[in-house]
């Protein structure tokens, strides 16, 4: 054997024990499956709560979550965020959870931030900034050098998590979207490029949708819940659609579908559950139009003066 073939067959094992360590890298970043999720404290950035702190897994209350570090601002990430998030939100109905942690050394430049780009965020989802540093929660050990960490879980450990150094739509999404499915006793699995449709037709329809009202209606059906703490949440949701004419259609919507879904009892407390059928009797489409009419007779008399 020549020095020159020697060389070469040592660079080629070289390259072929670099390429196999590459390929079985493996990057670590949150709880691993099996594991549960510990609870932490961030802030809401939007709605009526804006600024105040909230435990999203204790919220949660047992029921199946979908979580999401956002750690660095790329737009693969924030694209792949919004699609995960947009089929979450289609499936809160079903007791599915969800919240979007934005880590950050600078809180007040990204709540900016996130206002500004509120339009291209899904609806009806708990977006929080996490306040003590880009670090995160500690008890959490996430991985400052990944741009997503992605966690599933079933409300009472993690079943699938992706720690993700560059995030793509097209490869992660169908990974994380079946881990969803799954979670929730699985079925079809959404193809992105539906989410990509289906958020043309929200976008044009935004205008008629109350991105509120669903956080308010999943804390009346929390599970565990207190009967003060749900009473807190029905007045909360009465007080809202009492000022917002919208926002009773869509509590009709959410109400008569989960009657009619067969698995009411699947959520909340009995009272919750009570509470969930007077609304789909009280804002069903015929007594809408009686409680509108109703509205319309009795301004011209508030107006008139004593």
């Amino acid at each position: 054997m020549t020095r020159f073939e020697f060389f070469v067959g040592v660079a080629g094992l070289l390259l072929a024990t670099v390429s196999t360590m590459s390929a079985e890298e493996v990057v670590f970043s949150g709880p691993q499956v099996g594991e549960p999720l510990p609870s932490f404290e961030s802030s809401l950035v939007f709605g009526d709560d804006a600024g105040k702190s909230v435990d999203v897994v204790q919220n949660a209350a047992g029921q199946p979550l979908v979580l999401v570090f956002f750690h660095q601002r790329t737009r693969p990430a924030f694209g792949l965020m919004r699609a995960i998030m947009q089929y979450a939100a289609t499936r809160a109905d079903d007791g599915l959870g969800n919240a979007v942690v934005f880590l950050t050394d600078d809180a007040t430049g990204t709540e900016q931030w996130l206002k500004v780009v509120r339009r291209n965020l899904a609806d009806q989802i708990t977006y929080t900034v996490f306040k003590e540093g880009i670090e995160g929660p500690g008890a959490y050990g996430l991985n400052r050098n990944v741009t997503l960490t992605v966690l599933v879980s079933d409300g009472k450990q993690v079943t699938a998590n992706f720690a993700l150094v560059q995030p793509s739509l097209q490869v992660d999404g169908p990974k994380i979207l079946t881990a969803v499915v799954e979670v929730l006793g699985g079925g079809d699995v959404p193809e992105v490029a539906d989410l990509a449709m289906a958020r043309g037709r929200r976008m044009q329809k935004r205008g008629s949708r109350d991105p509120e009202l669903g956080r308010k209606v999943r804390a009346v059906i929390a599970k565990g819940a207190s009967p003060e703490a749900v009473r807190r949440a029905v007045k909360s949701v009465e007080d809202y659609v009492a000022t917002h004419e919208a926002a009773r259609q869509q509590l009709g919507e959410i109400a008569s579908r989960l009657v009619k879904s067969g698995r009411l009892t699947n959520y909340g407390t009995k009272d919750a559950q009570q509470q969930i059928r007077a609304w789909a009797e009280k804002y069903s489409a015929a007594n809408l139009s009686e409680l509108s009419a109703e509205d319309s007779r009795q301004e011209p008399r508030e107006s008139q003066p004593k």
